[in-house]
């Protein structure tokens, strides 16, 4: 199940074990690169790579959630269009597709943009249940609210991946 978590957004390829030393040295463009891959706002990659270097990963960490709050809704929707809604095993049964669809359809109608969330610290087999949940607990909220709960998602998600970034070799 692609999830948004820790992992690369699906379909593209986060370099993991870039290490934080090789991070702090590399290019700005490959720096920026790898950053989108975590997180699809050029905005808050370049800022995260031009305030390099770093001295270690909890101030990479706290730059990246500093980053996070200070984006425009342009930055954030930008971010949001590079997202994958979280999907099922091709192999799940046909009703839990059809649950899953219906319920991604409602939430991208209600608010205009995919749903995310981070699963990690999720079981795998959790996942669609969690999903699921999320989505149906989420469609009741107001715009601005959910609006915060997005962004907040989106920065854990972005954590997780950072972390998967720069760990070491």
């Amino acid at each position: 199940m692609p999830l948004q978590g820790c992992g690369p957004v699906p379909g593209r390829t986060v370099p993991h074990g870039f290490g934080l030393r090789r991070f702090n040295a590399a290019a700005a463009a490959d720096v920026e690169a790898a950053l989108l891959d975590c997180f699809g706002s050029r905005h808050w990659a370049q800022r995260l790579a031009a305030h390099r270097p770093y001295p270690d990963l909890d101030a990479l960490l706290a730059a990246a959630e500093e980053a996070g709050y200070d984006l425009s809704l342009t930055d954030r929707a930008e971010a949001l269009a590079a997202e994958v809604s979280p999907a099922l095993p091709p192999d799940a049964a046909p009703s839990a597709h059809l649950a899953l669809a219906a319920a991604h359809a409602a939430y991208e109608s209600r608010f205009g943009h995919v749903f995310v969330i981070c699963l990690d610290g999720v079981r795998p087999a959790e996942h669609p249940d969690h999903v699921l949940a999320g989505i149906r607990a989420r469609l009741g909220h107001d715009p601005d609210q959910e609006r915060v709960v997005t962004a907040d998602e989106m920065r854990r998600i972005a954590r997780g991946r950072i972390i998967g970034l720069v760990s070491s070799q």
